[in-house]
């Protein structure tokens, strides 16, 4: 049968769940972050030029230290949700989700009917390889999948109502990089601009009911971000951590020369 997802039971108990990004291929690195007491994995296929075969490992080595796996897909594409989701992936999310139609489509494919169109094989490793009840396993994935949508152009924070009216929806998750460019000051994303349609976007999304997401760079900005009403917060990506410590790390032993 399908993990269960503490990450979504959190989230809709108002609990903070912090997380990061998955972009190196090896599945040690996902090991540790778990061990180092992340609450999430995002396997990031967007900015990656990770394979299936890859996305599969990153996911078993998830579930085995009981790290939530999320994938984050290229591009709205039913089929790389599906085998998301088959691999055993807790949750997906989609970039540019613009408009109700697309939000809708996104559910359709992450969701078995009735509250969705996602097709059904009993072979798939998330339905145990088929031993399992098939109701059961259908039922349980359509109650655990997390859905999450980005928003990150003018056009989603224009139509954020309708994509809010979809019950299925878990997550909004800012793209401030991407909403900056939307609106004409790309890179700014502290600008007024940028920072009203963020404080729009948690307002609405807040009152809905529903989960606010997005990344930042350090603890702080994660602390600031749980304090604005943002619960589902990937801190940097594994790439970045690593990143940002060794370059501490080599400015701490400069200094000592």
């Amino acid at each position: 049968m399908l993990h269960p997802n503490p990450v979504k039971a959190a989230l809709r108990a108002g609990r903070p769940q912090l997380g990061t990004f998955a972009k190196f291929t090896d599945p040690a690195a996902v090991e540790i972050l778990a061990l180092a007491g992340f609450d999430f994995i995002i396997i990031d296929r967007e900015h990656t030029q990770m394979g299936d075969e890859t996305m599969v490992n990153l996911i078993r080595a998830a579930h085995a230290h009981q790290l939530t796996p999320t994938v984050r897909v290229r591009e709205f594409n039913a089929a790389a949700i599906l085998h998301a989701l088959d691999a055993g992936a807790l949750g997906i999310q989609v970039p540019q989700v613009n408009s109700p139609e697309m939000a809708r489509a996104v559910v359709d494919a992450a969701k078995y009917p009735p509250l969705g169109k996602r097709g059904y094989a009993a072979s798939q490793r998330s339905a145990s390889y088929g031993f399992c009840d098939a109701a059961a396993y259908a039922a349980q994935s359509n109650a655990e999948t997390l859905v999450t949508v980005y928003c990150e152009t003018r056009e989603a924070v224009e139509c954020l109502d309708a994509i809010l009216a979809l019950p299925e929806i878990d997550v909004v998750f800012l793209g401030p990089a991407d909403l900056s460019a939307s609106y004409g000051v790309i890179g700014q994303t502290k600008h007024p601009t940028v920072q009203r349609a963020i404080d729009t976007v948690i307002e609405k999304t807040r009152a809905a009911g529903k989960t606010v997401g997005t990344v930042c760079k350090d603890a702080a900005g994660a602390k600031e971000l749980v304090a604005r009403g943002v619960n589902y917060v990937s801190l940097d990506s594994d790439q970045g951590l690593l990143g940002q410590l060794a370059a501490r790390y080599v400015k701490e032993f400069a200094g000592g020369r």
